[in-house]
């Protein structure tokens, strides 16, 4: 079995965990918890990752938790963080958790160098002390312990909000930690927004993030249906308190690509994600692409943006027979497909 290189370094350190009740949670990726079963006394997860949540609960011995809020499971006395992307996630991440679990609660946080994992020593100040014990593969593995009681976690607290012009009205977009557009809105979207063609009946926006596409096709035609997906639940939970805020209507759910989506659209609008942790990776934009048409009503449309760089163009020719590019800038490009089959 192939594991990540921070569950490499890990593997070097069983003893920590031997007699634990260990809770994973942070940037998990691989199976590497049902190794620790051998030597913990039990093993959980709390993931955002809707398809590695799917993944895990396919293991019995595995108490596998998803959401956007860690609810605590009853004796974990040891968390084992995998260091996260975002720096605020990190941070998001350990408050809720020893929140939850409160003092003498042991903690791991195991990260490659180039993610900024050395943060934590400063980051857990408030909670406690922690010491690196191991270097290997260029990431460092942490040891910790909560001593400090800890404040109380309150989700609402962690919203971030910016405005949204859009001509005349303003959207107000709120959003956690770790979820894409956090705090600002990219210039992807914006090339989205500013080129998206008239919009009627139902809209799926794909990989929603904080909901800016959704809330600004809502704001923009109040009469359509908007559904929108994402597989992170931080995301899902942005979108809902984006849509909640501006008093706007609209569906959102947690699906990875379209495994909860049932009903067919009139459009389909998009900006695919293709990071995933500190790699490029887009298998999922590419299953989305070549599905499309299967959740598009006759003359249905898929609109997206993605960086220039990234070859979609053929995926959505293959699946639509065509894709035209009606805009372009020197790094974002539309892509457009009409489904008349």
């Amino acid at each position: 079995m192939s594991y990540s290189t921070p569950s490499q370094v890990v593997a070097r350190q069983l003893e920590y965990f031997e007699g634990k009740h260990v809770l994973l949670a942070g940037e998990l990726e691989d199976t590497f918890a049902t190794e620790l079963v051998s030597c913990a006394e039990s093993v959980s997860i709390f993931t955002t990752n809707l398809a590695y949540a799917n993944q895990m609960r396919r293991y019995d011995s595995l108490n596998v938790q998803f959401g956007e809020a860690y609810e605590a499971m009853p004796n974990v006395d040891m968390v084992l963080l995998y260091w996260p992307k975002a720096k605020a996630e990190a941070e998001f991440l350990l408050s809720m958790l020893m929140a939850a679990l409160g003092q003498d609660t042991e903690i791991v946080v195991v990260g490659e160098n180039r993610s900024g994992v050395r943060s934590i020593e400063k980051m857990f100040a408030p909670y406690g002390k922690v010491t690196k014990f191991d270097s290997a593969r260029r990431c460092g593995f942490y040891w910790g312990q909560c001593v400090n009681e800890p404040s109380p976690f309150i989700l609402a607290d962690w919203f971030k909000s910016y405005p949204l012009h859009l001509g005349e009205q303003t959207l107000t977009i709120r959003s956690l930690p770790g979820v894409f557009s956090h705090g600002e809105l990219d210039v992807g979207s914006q090339l989205l927004l500013d080129t998206l063609p008239t919009l009627k009946g139902d809209v799926f926006d794909f990989g929603c993030g904080a909901g800016v596409i959704g809330a600004a096709i809502k704001l923009r035609y109040p009469t359509v249906n908007i559904t929108m997906a994402d597989i992170s639940a931080l995301a899902v939970a942005s979108a809902r308190e984006t849509l909640r805020f501006n008093q706007l209507d609209g569906n959102v759910l947690a699906s990875d690509v379209y495994s909860e989506i049932s009903s067919t659209f009139d459009h389909i609008v998009s900006n695919p994600p293709f990071h995933a942790g500190l790699k490029t990776h887009y298998a999922a934009t590419e299953t989305f692409l070549q599905h499309a048409p299967q959740f598009l009503n006759r003359q249905g449309q898929l609109t997206v943006v993605a960086n220039s760089f990234l070859r979609y163009p053929p995926f959505i020719e293959a699946a639509f027979g065509h894709c035209y590019t009606p805009a372009k800038n020197n790094k974002f490009a539309i892509y457009h497909a009409i489904k008349t089959a």
